[in-house]
């Protein structure tokens, strides 16, 4: 079963894992919290998120928008929260809750259970409506 650390899980709430630009082989990202000094390599997205970089997260007062956040859910996490629910069937905020209620490993088990390819059991890629590994189609 593939593995998923705990720095895959962005501040937002996205499971990395799960993102298309994680998963491609061409110009991937590292995930949100992957700490590296290569900033020419990064996602063009993750050094421009909003979320990612807000001042909460980066002057290290919390590590999840839903951690001692006065502001959680901002207006861009809620904005961010519907597209995901609209398109993807997937809530960074009901994410977020989870891991506050239940803890980041709790999460990360729902997680392996819950985007698995019921065809050949790898994990899928939330931006896709087949698996990237065996074709199948479950939208």
């Amino acid at each position: 079963m593939t593995t998923i650390p705990t720095n895959l899980i962005a501040p937002c709430g996205m499971n990395c894992r799960l993102c298309l630009g994680y998963i491609r082989e061409k110009n991937s990202c590292p995930g949100c919290l992957k700490i590296d000094n290569q900033e020419s390599q990064k996602a063009k997205y993750r050094t421009t998120c909003k979320i990612r970089n807000c001042e909460q997260i980066t002057q290290g007062k919390t590590k999840y928008c839903s951690d001692n956040c006065d502001y959680f859910p901002c207006a861009r996490l809620k904005q961010l929260d519907k597209r995901y629910r609209t398109k993807y069937g997937m809530s960074m905020i009901d994410n977020l809750k989870m891991i506050n209620e239940f803890g980041i490993r709790h999460f990360i088990q729902h997680e392996k259970s819950k985007w698995i390819c019921p065809e050949c059991g790898e994990m899928i890629c939330v931006h896709k409506p087949t698996c990237l590994s065996c074709g199948h189609k479950w939208h």
